[in-house]
């Protein structure tokens, strides 16, 4: 499959996923069960009253994250936190807890380090949310050395998420994503990435009543992997994230993501793509990756 296609699937991935979650955060699989049924559609509404094809938080950040990098490739961390300003600064309407107090505390002290560690602090130690999961897919998308997508993976993470499971969980999500833009077998390189983050092993172990769709990012992480490895289309992978409820939308735009890259953007639903609201912007980011990376 062409690159492109893998790049312009893993942000059209995220924001479907974050398009038809966010209809179903913070619902448990028994009141989506009485409302939706199984919801396959997106339809918006829910606790942030969405237009159908409104992104939430999920898909700003990664836009925001592809943004900083294509500002400054050779050292955007700094570009990709003024973008997280420039975000905040408009007022979203969805924006998670840990992030909020990192960029809150950014605005006032103008160091990120002491950001991300006074949102640590003020959680109780407990900042391995999963919002740096939910943007990081970019930096995979961009550079093409593994070492390079290591090194920026984590910096950008610990813009807001001091916690190093949350760093983790970035670069372990971000290396599935390397290998599968160089054409990587879907479960092999789930098995092989696997043995350096242990905390996953336990995926191939679980049923989907053992899921726990929660905004811990070890939790996170493990539901997008077996909604990934129990399908085997991106659209049953994305419907069987968000239909988990809990912290659907961040789950379903993680599975989204990865899926998105593993089956290319041609495997998302027309009917998905044409509703997302930010679709030209998402367009926009992958053609300055793949004019500025991919040589085409």
């Amino acid at each position: 499959m062409d690159r492109c296609e893998r790049i312009l699937g893993g942000l059209f991935g995220v924001a479907c996923g974050d398009a038809l979650g966010g209809t179903l955060e913070f619902m448990s699989s028994e009141e989506i069960e009485r409302e939706y049924g199984y919801l396959k559609d997106i339809v918006g509404g829910g606790c942030w009253n969405l237009m159908p094809g409104e992104v939430t938080d999920d898909t700003m950040m990664t836009i925001a994250v592809a943004e900083g990098i294509l500002e400054n490739p050779d050292n955007p961390v700094e570009n990709i936190g003024k973008q997280f300003i420039k975000w905040y600064d408009s007022k979203p309407k969805d924006i998670g807890n840990i992030i909020r107090i990192a960029l809150s505390e950014y605005k006032r002290s103008n160091d990120w380090m002491k950001a991300s560690y006074y949102a640590h602090q003020a959680t109780g130690g407990m900042s391995a949310g999963n919002g740096s999961l939910m943007r990081c897919l970019p930096v995979a998308l961009y550079y093409n050395d593994a070492d390079k997508i290591l090194e920026i993976t984590a910096s950008q993470s610990m813009l807001t998420h001091y916690d190093q499971k949350a760093v983790d969980a970035c670069k372990f999500y971000n290396m599935l994503a390397y290998r599968y833009l160089n054409d990587k077998l879907k479960i092999p390189t789930i098995e092989e990435c696997i043995e350096k983050y242990p905390d996953y092993k336990q995926v191939f172990r679980l049923t989907i009543k053992n899921l726990k769709p929660s905004g811990y990012v070890i939790d996170t992480l493990v539901c997008a992997l077996w909604c990934f490895i129990n399908t085997s289309t991106f659209e049953d992978a994305v419907c069987e994230a968000a239909n988990l409820g809990g912290d659907a939308d961040t789950i379903a735009a993680i599975t989204g993501g990865i899926a998105g890259v593993y089956y290319g953007y041609d495997a998302i639903p027309d009917r998905w793509k044409e509703k997302i609201l930010v679709k030209e912007q998402l367009t926009s980011i992958a053609k300055r990756i793949i004019k500025n990376n991919c040589k085409v």
